[in-house]
């Protein structure tokens, strides 16, 4: 069986991880490239970091940030916010990352992800969705711009799209859980799952180490991000994959 993946998420403003709730109320929560640092030894499987102000401020990714990021890891890095052009990638990627993560600009303009797939290769395309329960049962609106616009489209067809038109992975965000700890949606990320044949990263909620080894399971998610129990030293990376190994959910194990 292929492993399933444990990834930390950095959210950034200015060189600064910050977290919050609902994707409101944000707070400092450590240095970027320490933070980085720490997972790289701590046996995290990939690194995640996005520039969350930078769309709303249509800028470009902070390079420095991401290079100093890239400097402490030897695992993959995804770099994302404010990549709204071949460009913009072109820059994330010569500053180190491995992939990039579009949301914003791909529902604006979804032939980017074309584009970047046939630039770089669909392995280094991640379109990032974040997505809220809707009006009706079983449905998921999705909302761009850091939360802030509501989008004519739900999770699971714009997801079957990006996977149509070249995306590598699917980053899956449940707004309603983000930074609650209450657990991810699992309903949610396996309506998605089930619904693309690229790999799908759960996101939102993380608080116990029992919640990674809902989503693998009742969620089907092929890797799980987190932030907030990262950060504040709650869980270790290696007691989550003990755990998730013993349950036997196979994970990459140090040697």
């Amino acid at each position: 069986m292929v492993a399933r993946r444990i990834i930390a998420c950095l959210d950034v403003r200015n060189g600064q991880v910050v977290k919050g709730v609902n994707f409101r109320d944000l707070r400092k929560a450590g240095d970027a490239a320490e933070l980085a640092a720490r997972y790289n030894a701590e046996g995290i499987d990939e690194l995640i970091v996005l520039d969350i102000s930078a769309t709303l401020e249509a800028r470009q990714a902070m390079s420095r940030t991401i290079a100093a990021i890239a400097a402490q890891l030897f695992i993959p890095l995804a770099a994302g916010g404010g990549i709204r052009s071949l460009d913009d990638a072109k820059a994330a990627l010569d500053a180190g990352a491995d992939k990039v993560s579009i949301n914003s600009a791909a529902l604006l303009q979804p032939q980017l992800i074309t584009t970047l797939a046939a630039t770089y290769g669909s392995q280094a395309v991640v379109v990032a969705i974040d997505a809220r329960r809707g009006a009706r049962q079983d449905t998921y609106d999705v909302l761009s711009r850091s939360g802030t616009h509501l989008e004519r489209t739900d999770a699971v067809t714009w997801a079957r799209e990006a996977a149509d038109r070249g995306a590598g992975e699917i980053l899956l965000t449940s707004i309603d859980r983000d930074g609650t700890r209450a657990g991810f949606d699992c309903a949610l990320t396996a309506a998605v799952s089930t619904a693309v044949p690229i790999p799908v990263i759960a996101s939102g909620g993380a608080g116990a180490l029992d919640h990674f080894a809902e989503v693998f399971t009742e969620g089907r998610a092929d890797a799980a991000l987190a932030a907030s129990i990262f950060h504040d030293s709650e869980h270790s990376v290696r007691d989550l994959k003990r755990a998730l190994a013993a349950q036997g959910i196979p994970v990459r194990l140090d040697s």
